[in-house]
């Protein structure tokens, strides 16, 4: 049976995940569902909790495949995912998922498909574990895919013979039916501007930079020129939130932690701009919402936000907090400036790929492999 047929068995593997890889996952089994294929998702406990892959009409293995090198769990990850071995094709997500099934399926010609969502950008010894499973992701899967083009290039230079960029759309945002006024009074805005960052409170955010932009505008210490004081919110939860909010209470900044939020369409509509200051992204799903909205992006320069922002943003270099604060003074000073940035914004909105194309770039891939086979993995 072709791969592309209805009723093929197709399995995804992913790690642990509270956001983006999860709710792509999701997209896509609910999708192969749909189209009539049977779907097993492997994964923690806790993200059939989050997402409910069961709900959406496949079947849920537990398999424990943590966030960091557990060699116990792991040796119990690889046999539970020995029993994908008889899959179409498996479709892990994640660095770790994907080594982890690549050694469950060594000696079997299933096909083996690896998205890496995001760079290993840890170091030490986590560092050089994390370089160990991208040498066995890059040599026996039969593809990899890639959120950005700097990790395309990183993988080839590890030997992947077939690395492709990723589509990892972000899901539409359903209006919530608030208006602006009603929005910026529950959050306390006033009429200040907002800048709005959402993500993860962990070390690869860059977080600490947006603080040190943000010292700039609090009370007492207005901002070049005229340009009015500003506010800013930051929507996610993580390992950093006592961290973050006690600089906040200590230095007085205007900065808000607003914990997860499930209005996010909202908030970008009140937003003068996305303010995105991570060590490295891929495709942010946030970025992607922006633009749909129009709402303009300052964001660092740094793996797949380059070619997705264009001109509907300003970037800088990561860490670069001059730089940073140059781009929130500008768009604090400058209406013309925020139109036409969210013109571009809107444009690149409208142009990125949604849920059938990330349907049928997978579709074509394991088709790839179906024609190709496998050569077995030694």
């Amino acid at each position: 049976m072709a791969m592309t047929e209805a009723g093929s068995r197709l399995a995804f593997v992913l790690g642990t995940s509270a956001g983006g890889v999860g709710r792509h996952v999701a997209m896509l089994a609910e999708g192969l569902v749909r189209r009539g294929h049977q779907v097993v998702v492997a994964g923690p406990p806790e993200t059939e909790e989050a997402f409910g892959f069961g709900r959406l009409g496949a079947r849920f293995v537990p398999v424990p495949i943590s966030d960091r090198p557990r060699p116990l769990n792991d040796l119990r990850a690889v046999r539970a995912l020995r029993a994908l071995r008889g899959a179409h094709a498996v479709h892990a997500h994640g660095l770790r998922a994907g080594a982890l099934a690549a050694l469950a399926l060594t000696g079997t010609r299933t096909g083996l498909v690896v998205t890496l969502h995001n760079a290993a950008t840890a170091g030490g010894a986590i560092g050089a574990v994390y370089g160990v499973l991208e040498r066995i992701v890059a040599r026996r899967a039969d593809r990899v895919l890639v959120v950005s083009p700097d990790l395309g290039e990183r993988m080839a230079g590890l030997g992947a013979g077939h690395v492709e960029a990723a589509v990892v759309p972000a899901p539409v945002l359903t209006p919530s039916g608030r208006g602006p006024q009603e929005v910026r009074d529950e959050l306390g805005a006033g009429d200040r501007p907002v800048f709005l960052t959402v993500a993860r409170l962990a070390q690869q955010k860059g977080l600490e930079t947006l603080l040190d932009v943000a010292a700039a505008f609090g009370p007492g210490r207005a901002p070049a020129g005229s340009a009015p004081r500003a506010v800013f919110l930051i929507a996610g939860e993580g390992p950093l939130r006592a961290e973050l909010q006690g600089r906040v209470d200590r230095e007085n900044l205007p900065v808000r932690l607003l914990g997860n939020r499930s209005d996010v369409g909202d908030l970008l509509g009140v937003a003068r701009a996305l303010v995105v200051p991570s060590r490295w992204e891929g495709q942010p799903l946030t970025v992607q919402e922006a633009l749909r909205a129009g709402t303009p992006v300052i964001a660092t320069a740094v793996g797949g936000i380059p070619p997705m922002v264009g001109e509907g943003g300003l970037l800088v270099p990561y860490g670069d907090v001059a730089a940073l604060r140059e781009a929130v003074d500008r768009v604090l000073a400058d209406d013309e400036l925020v139109r036409t940035l969210a013109g571009a914004a809107a444009r690149r909105g409208a142009g990125l790929p949604g849920q059938q194309e990330a349907l049928e770039a997978v579709m074509a891939v394991y088709a790839g492999i179906s024609r190709a086979g496998t050569s077995g993995r030694a």
